[in-house]
């Protein structure tokens, strides 16, 4: 088998600290692969400089050694046309694609000081292993069929080539394999570097006391409707403001069960899968009690907090009180960072133990036993991704070294303190019919003392379930980029699916 030559990277260095001008950048000639589905070819470039490029096309400075950042590329990153497809190149361990074919920000300049943000590189082995075509990826299932362990790390492709909707690239084997790539799929999923900012979670909606103003809310109508249009407006309110009331709910805990099971399956605890309580100390837990409840989520003491969590006030007689309180800790986290840096981040670094001990027949504590920072934060983002805080059920703080016993209650002071301002705080009297969920990673609840007979009813969601039902229902009324990009080519979405779906 014919197999095409290697081709070099566009530009190299002698030296990594060498620094590139636009005019040795212009004077070389740049060996790419055509966009004229031919194997390759050495397309010379004149010595013009970068200048005049980006003076034609307004988006960097006009200055020959100001450089557009990254944020600013990201920004413009420019959809593929078939008339003018991203122009690819490949060495021995990577293909690079290059994308603004106007100002010629496609360069891979490879060790060098200066490199042209709108390229990025992918590795011959990565690619590989990411083919989709149905021997190496079940359609239906979804899942990887390729042996990953049998890629070489030397793996070269035999021919690149630049298609009107995606990279194909044939590799090495006894019978030809062909892989193809969409370009949406690409630039999403690029990381060298990363053009496209990924992100673990969607718009978020701070808010405080004034959220009273302009309260989520759904109807039990819309949601328990068969086309599911209401149960995705309902879920993409929590999923923005942390929370959402459901307005018409018929008053009963069976009525109740079944709104919860809209979103997924209903997660049982030792106080059992569907409560239905008064303040009967039923459970050992003030829950069951007359007491007034300070902000907190629930389930500090499990490794894995549950995700939502839905209360329904079926009745209050012959009493008065008891007004639910809800904060966005989100927002109270926000304002911490600001005000006290210090204490966002010893919050965010020190364990906080935690149990249920209330009922004879359980002991829950988390693993591990030292428990979980107050803020949790997606490793790879640094953005925060959950609170877990229940002063009530924090256990004894034994793991703190001794210089940061004060400075950790200083934190926990000051967080109190943002906590428990009247601008933070929401205070509601739910009224039966009503109902409300709030997602127990953010918001935090609370309710004042009462007199009298209040019975409550709700529910546990998973946050993996809750999560589930969201990324389907998103697939449905709100398809993403790459997803509206690619759904009408051959064999994509199989079994309601799409194969390049973000998830995957």
């Amino acid at each position: 088998m014919w197999r095409a030559p290697i081709v070099r990277p566009l530009l190299a260095c002698t030296r990594r600290s060498q620094a590139l001008t636009p005019s040795n950048i212009w004077s070389r000639s740049l060996n790419v692969v055509s966009r004229s589905n031919t194997r390759f070819r050495s397309i010379p470039l004149v010595g013009r400089p970068l200048t005049s490029y980006a003076a034609r096309s307004d988006e960097v400075s006009a200055s020959p050694t100001s450089y557009p950042t990254l944020a600013d590329q990201r920004k413009r990153l420019p959809d593929v046309a078939p008339d003018d497809l991203p122009v690819v190149n490949q060495d021995a361990r990577q293909i690079a694609i290059g994308w603004d074919t106007r100002t010629w920000s496609r360069l891979w300049v490879a060790h060098c000081s200066y490199r042209s943000k709108l390229t990025h590189s992918s590795h011959n082995i990565w690619l590989r292993d990411h083919c989709r075509c149905p021997k190496c990826f079940h359609p239906v299932t979804k899942q990887r069929l390729f042996n990953t362990f049998e890629i070489s790390n030397d793996i070269t492709p035999v021919l690149v080539e630049a298609k009107p909707t995606g990279l194909e690239v044939t590799w090495p084997s006894q019978e030809s394999h062909i892989s193809f790539y969409p370009w949406s799929w690409l630039q999403r999923n690029s990381y060298d570097p990363a053009l496209v900012k990924n992100s673990t979670s969607d718009e978020k909606v701070l808010w405080g006391s004034k959220i009273k103003k302009s309260k989520p809310t759904v109807t039990y109508e819309e949601v328990m409707a068969n086309d599911d249009l209401g149960l995705f407006k309902w879920l993409s309110n929590v999923n923005k403001f942390g929370f959402s009331f459901i307005s018409g709910v018929p008053a009963t805990p069976e009525a109740t069960e079944e709104l919860s099971q809209r979103i997924g399956f209903i997660r049982e605890t030792q106080y059992g899968r569907f409560w239905d309580f008064t303040s009967d100390m039923a459970k050992g837990d003030t829950a069951y009690t007359t007491l007034a409840l300070g902000a907190h989520t629930d389930n500090t003491y499990f490794t894995d907090p549950c995700g939502l969590q839905l209360f329904h006030l079926l009745e209050h007689t012959n009493g008065s009180g008891g007004a639910t309180l809800l904060v966005d800790g989100f927002y109270v986290a926000a304002t911490l960072k600001e005000l006290h840096p210090e204490a966002y981040e010893l919050l965010s670094q020190l364990r906080v133990p935690a149990h249920a001990a209330g009922e004879p027949t359980a002991l829950y504590t988390p693993s591990p036993a030292s428990g979980y920072p107050v803020l949790g934060h997606d490793a790879l983002t640094g953005g925060l991704t959950q609170v877990r805080w229940n002063n009530d059920d924090r256990s004894v703080m034994n793991q703190l070294q001794p210089d940061l016993v004060e400075k950790w209650y200083d934190a926990a002071r000051a967080w109190n303190k943002s906590l428990t301002s009247p601008e933070a705080e929401f205070w509601i009297q739910l009224q039966p019919g009503t109902a409300v969920v709030v997602d127990n990673h953010r918001v935090l609840h609370g309710r004042s003392s009462f007199d009298g007979k209040r019975r409550m009813c709700g529910a546990y969601i998973g946050v993996d379930e809750y999560r589930s039902k969201l990324s389907v229902l998103k697939e449905k009324f709100a398809p993403d980029k790459v997803e509206q990009a690619t759904k009408n080519l051959p064999n994509t979405v199989v079994n309601g699916r799409n194969i390049w779906n973000a998830a995957l």
